[in-house]
């Protein structure tokens, strides 16, 4: 190699050595790529392939990545090749060709070309790690962005100004179970990739989106997209498999409009607001979305108040049992009752509707139904030994104890422990749980059942999926919700007339005990014995009774009918 070549030899490699060694800072690729060919040439080579492996069974298979560094279109046999394994296993191989016609490389211009190309390979390999360690840090195992991603997005757009016009929702897909159960795992992923790549194109390069596992996502996108974007998680039509199949899936969502100047101090400052509008979207019946204001804020501080005295709370016996008569229409006789909670504190009484759903965002509830139910058998009991006369009380178990394999082992023993004989208790569940399998709804109400114990369906009606629900499950009671008792003067031709008319009669022909809550006027007293319905609870006999008044009742045996 003359000296002039190899000069230009050195210079070139300087300035490779240089650029590769940028490690902070993005290097210039288009003039590391312009000085690789530049030596190519000088080399006179005619193509240069480099291979990038994960690990050595991927090199052994072949499955890598390719890249064509140099090619001139000319045929060659390859002359040298460099392979670089780091301390992490991946592995770097570099080959380059000549032609049959060129001159072949003297030992000292190997030496050089060598050099040259151990440096491009440490740098590619160096690369390719940087690339791999980007996806393990801010995407997930099947290629979704992960939180990582969001809050570094988050993090680099933390100055005032840099959300304004911008939109954050945090949400999940709805009874998801239901669609993995139907379509298999495959449909399932299937499903939430098309549902993610669909909310991903509406929001284009105006922001992000990520999941946070499952079937939970959070996402940032402009203003103007929004409407777009809640269409689409109210209800969408999401193509299955490549046979055409498809499903409807719905959402529940928490919705911060981020003010313009908000500054981010850290990435919760945003995510803390919409995982709380999701939990209330999720846990109440405002609707399945939610936006963020500052009077959820203030909800929140109610429910952290509540989750921090419940214990000692209930420790201390504040939650009373109240206990609402179910009468027999025909004879007017008490029949049996519902335990209702009311709870006492500091003298005044909290509404169940503020207790009650905050408990059931956790466990707690749960809980509290164990303590309902010991003291309804602890009533039955002294009421048995007292020598008067008892009747089936239904107590209320919420969803949360569907996840527990030991729940129809406790309540059992809660019922044992007071020596209840067993038809006397009704475990009462919502029927609006239609996040819960079937398969483990029907395994309590089996288990239950064999135990001689009593099952109900509460606000029959109300759910998605009733019909399924009784045909799957096998209830002992109906109770049919009172939005479908007909107003005074409502026109037996009406809807809900129809309706209410066609639930008792199915619950009839299908042997189930059928009762209506919410009577309230002698009007629908009188519909309901004309529907054949025999069992009412509602204010037109009573209210929810504490203790001592409800068995003024039971002594007084009847009401008038």
């Amino acid at each position: 190699m003359d000296s002039e070549r190899e000069l230009r030899f050195y210079k070139l490699y300087e300035q490779l050595a240089s650029l590769t060694q940028i490690v902070e800072e993005k290097p210039d690729i288009p003039r590391i790529e312009q000085i690789l060919n530049e030596i190519a040439a000088m080399f006179r080579l005619s193509k240069g392939v480099t291979h990038f492996y994960r690990d050595p069974g991927a090199e052994e298979r072949n499955e890598g990545e390719t890249m064509i560094s140099y090619d001139t279109g000319e045929v060659g046999k390859p002359v040298h090749t460099v392979r670089c394994v780091n301390r992490l296993m991946l592995i770097t191989t570099m080959t380059v060709y000549m032609t049959e016609n060129a001159q072949p490389l003297t030992e000292e211009e190997m030496a050089k070309l060598d050099l040259a190309m151990r440096t491009a390979v440490i740098y590619i390999c160096r690369n390719r790690l940087q690339v791999i360690a980007e996806k393990l840090a801010f995407f997930d195992d099947v290629g979704y962005r992960n939180i990582r991603s969001f809050f570094r997005y988050i993090t680099w757009k933390g100055q005032p100004g840099d959300f304004n016009g911008k939109v954050a929702i945090n949400y999940n897909l709805r009874h998801f179970a239901v669609v993995n159960e139907k379509y298999g795992r495959a449909g399932g992923d299937t499903v939430l990739l098309n549902h993610y790549k669909h909310i991903e194109n509406i929001i284009g390069e105006g922001g992000i989106v990520a999941r946070l596992g499952g079937d939970a996502f959070v996402c940032i996108c402009d203003q103007t997209d929004l409407p777009d974007i809640l269409e689409y998680l109210n209800e969408a039509i999401v193509v299955v498999d490549n046979e055409g199949r498809t499903v409807r899936v719905s959402c529940c969502a928490g919705v911060f409009c981020i003010p313009d100047g908000y500054a981010v101090r850290v990435p919760n400052d945003i995510m803390g607001k919409i995982m709380h509008a999701y939990q209330v979207a999720r846990n109440t019946a405002q609707g399945n979305i939610i936006f963020f204001s500052d009077m959820l804020m203030s909800d929140k501080e109610r429910s952290r108040r509540i989750q921090s005295i419940f214990p000692e709370a209930l420790l201390d016996n504040e939650f009373k049992v109240f206990y609402q008569p179910k009468i027999n229409i025909n004879t007017g006789e008490i029949c049996g009752a519902e335990a209702l909670c009311r709870w006492f504190h500091d003298g005044n009484i909290v509404p169940p509707m503020e207790f009650i759903p905050v408990l059931e965002e956790t466990n707690e509830i749960c809980k509290l139904d164990y303590y309902m139910l010991d003291k309804v058998c602890g009533n039955i009991r002294q009421w048995l030994d007292e020598g008067r006369k008892a009747v089936r009380v239904s107590v209320n178990l919420s969803r949360r104890h569907m996840t527990n394999p030991e729940l129809l082992k406790e309540l059992i023993e809660i019922i044992d422990r007071h020596n209840v004989p067993h038809e006397y208790i009704e475990i009462e569940l919502t029927e609006t749980t239609t996040d819960v399998e079937f398969k483990d709804l029907k395994r309590v109400v089996e288990g239950l059942q064999q135990q001689d114990i009593c099952t109900s369906v509460d606000d029959f009606g109300m759910g998605y999926s009733s019909l399924n629900l009784i045909r799957v499950v096998p209830w002992n009671v109906i109770k049919v919700d009172k939005i479908f008792l007909p107003l005074d003067g409502e026109s037996p031709d009406s809807t809900r007339s129809v309706m209410f008319k066609y639930v008792v009669a199915m619950a009839n022909e299908l042997g189930l005990e059928c009762i209506v809550e919410g009577v309230e006027t002698a009007s629908q007293l009188e519909l309901l014995r004309q529907n054949g319905c025999y069992l009412a609870q509602g204010y037109l006999f009573d209210k929810p009774l504490p203790q001592s008044e409800f068995e003024k009742r039971l002594d007084m045996g009847k009401y008038k009918v």
